[in-house]
């Protein structure tokens, strides 16, 4: 049996994988931990196999940005160097796409980080400091997920759900975005402490994902039509070169499929895209 501890009491993430691997009480123990406070490091790590290190801050105040290195930089290496110290043989570490700071474009393994926000400057430098950590008896898995959708999500993913039920018309665009279902999410990192494995892992869906499909599909999904048109692309295309907000509803951006962790090397596809998208809105 696998003991897992997460850390990061009630985030989406840690709660949507607590639920996931229930499905086999007899393989994974699964429990959770408050990360406020300094209670957390009297937990003895020693009785656990992996550490899920979920805990993190995205949104602090403009004048607080330190805040970002403290919780999401220090506490996670602070956390590493606990569980390595107390015999922990995996330590998985939750950061993101924003490491690269664009909101277009491809990436692939020669594509360099390039953060731009206070968030994603420090989950990049918290990977560099993890990376130190490893050893042969000391794994650690850092994993960069694209947009992560499911029941009850947050992010981008409702705001659009939101236009598909408001707008009765959308842009017919022909952009490909990486995603990942939660539960996708949950059954990679399954596999990654059922492997063992470390370094740099991007976990995405096996298909790419369009803006246009994506939104009809959850127009449909509540029995609602959704009618889409090519007459606004010149303007939309325009807002994607001039304006952020466009380019992270209309442009592509992307992971090479060929990356560690990828769709092409492991199978941790639950469902087609339709039916976690009916998941997602029912």
């Amino acid at each position: 049996m696998k003991r897992i501890l997460i850390t990061g009491a009630g985030s989406y993430i840690g709660t949507s994988f607590e639920n996931w691997v229930s499905q086999w009480p007899e393989k994974y123990q699964v429990d959770t931990i408050d990360m406020r406070g300094n209670e957390w490091k009297d937990k003895l790590f020693s009785t656990y196999d992996v550490i899920y290190h979920i805990a993190a801050i995205v949104h602090v105040k403009e004048n607080d940005t330190e805040k970002y290195f403290s919780v999401n930089r220090d506490l996670a290496v602070e956390v590493a160097k606990k569980a390595k110290a107390e015999g922990v043989k995996q330590f998985i570490f939750l950061s993101t796409m924003g490491v690269y700071g664009k909101e277009t474009g491809f990436i692939d393994e020669n594509t360099k980080p390039n953060p731009k926000t206070p968030y994603a400057q420090s989950k990049l430098e918290a990977e560099e400091l993890l990376k130190g950590l490893t050893n042969d008896s000391f794994k650690v898995a850092t994993l960069r997920p694209p947009i992560v959708y499911g029941k009850d999500c947050r992010g981008n993913y409702p705001r659009l759900a939101g236009m598909a039920l408001k707008l009765p018309i959308f842009p017919k665009g022909k952009n490909e975005r990486s995603m990942i279902f939660i539960d996708n999410l949950s059954e990679f990192v399954r596999l990654t402490i059922d492997k063992e494995l470390s370094g740099l892992l991007f976990p995405q869906n096996k298909e790419y994902v369009n803006t246009t499909e994506l939104v009809r599909l959850i127009a449909k999904t509540h029995d609602k039509e959704l009618k889409v048109t090519g007459v606004f692309n010149p303007f939309v295309y325009l807002g994607i070169k001039m304006s952020e907000t466009f380019g992270k509803v209309f442009g592509s951006f992307t992971y090479d499929k060929q990356m560690p962790g990828g769709p092409e090397e492991y199978n941790y596809e639950t469902c087609s895209f339709k039916e976690s998208i009916e998941r997602t809105e029912k």
